[in-house]
């Protein structure tokens, strides 16, 4: 596949640009009342960009990554065909749970803040513009870097590092492992990276939703 075309270069730049935002951030902003989903807005914002104009100075265009203006469209809808079968698959999951015993929202709650406003920000940062960041750097570009030792190697190496990312320990991160296996999946099969990016966003989604639902106290 094309995105197996990352180079060393390309990924260390990247990693730099995601790491120096990171630092940046938290030394600028020791010490000081900020909310906290605006700033992970910024922050994430600022990498999405960061990243594509590397893989757009290194390689002119940004197929190596998985993304064409032409294949666009196309991407989405192979993602919202990832998404309706993933999604009959965990009701059906979630339904043999519920009928042994274990509530299955209770595997996959997020908290979600009070307050209208909040809770829009939320949805807006959590369920499109963190997706669209993570999608970038874990499979556009290191599962294309990784993606020169084999596709298995490219997947099992992506989710590590997409895991490890979220700071979710001491929990068993079942929600990141299911996540990034499905992500880097639906990459290697579609080789449009909106096709993950759109079932990454759709997940996290309904995942906040039915958190929301739930911590409302409207689910049974």
């Amino acid at each position: 596949m094309e995105s197996a075309r990352i180079q060393i270069k390309t990924l260390a730049l990247c990693l730099g640009a995601v790491i120096a935002v990171e630092a940046g951030t938290r030394l600028g902003l020791q010490g000081k009342a900020v909310q906290p989903m605006v700033v992970l807005g910024g922050v994430r914002l600022l990498q999405a960009g960061l990243i594509t104009l590397i893989v757009f100075i290194r390689h002119k265009r940004l197929r190596p990554i998985g993304l064409s203006l032409k294949e666009l469209v196309p991407g989405l809808r192979r993602g919202l065909l990832w998404t309706g079968g993933f999604g009959l698959l965990v009701l059906l999951a979630g339904a043999l749970l519920y009928v042994a015993g274990i509530h299955p929202l209770s595997l996959i709650h997020t908290p979600v803040p009070a307050g209208p406003a909040h809770i829009l920000l939320f949805f807006i940062v959590g369920g499109l513009i963190a997706p669209v960041t993570e999608e970038l750097f874990f499979r556009g570009v290191l599962y294309g870097y990784f993606r020169r030792w084999g596709a298995m190697a490219a997947i099992l190496l992506s989710t590590l590092a997409f895991v490890l990312a979220h700071p979710v320990f001491p929990a068993i991160p079942i929600t990141q492992i299911v996540g990034g296996l499905l992500f880097a999946l639906a990459y290697e099969v579609e080789k449009n990276l909106m096709a993950p990016i759109t079932l990454h966003s759709l997940g996290n989604t309904a995942i906040f939703g039915l958190s929301l639902i739930s911590q409302r106290g409207w689910a049974p």
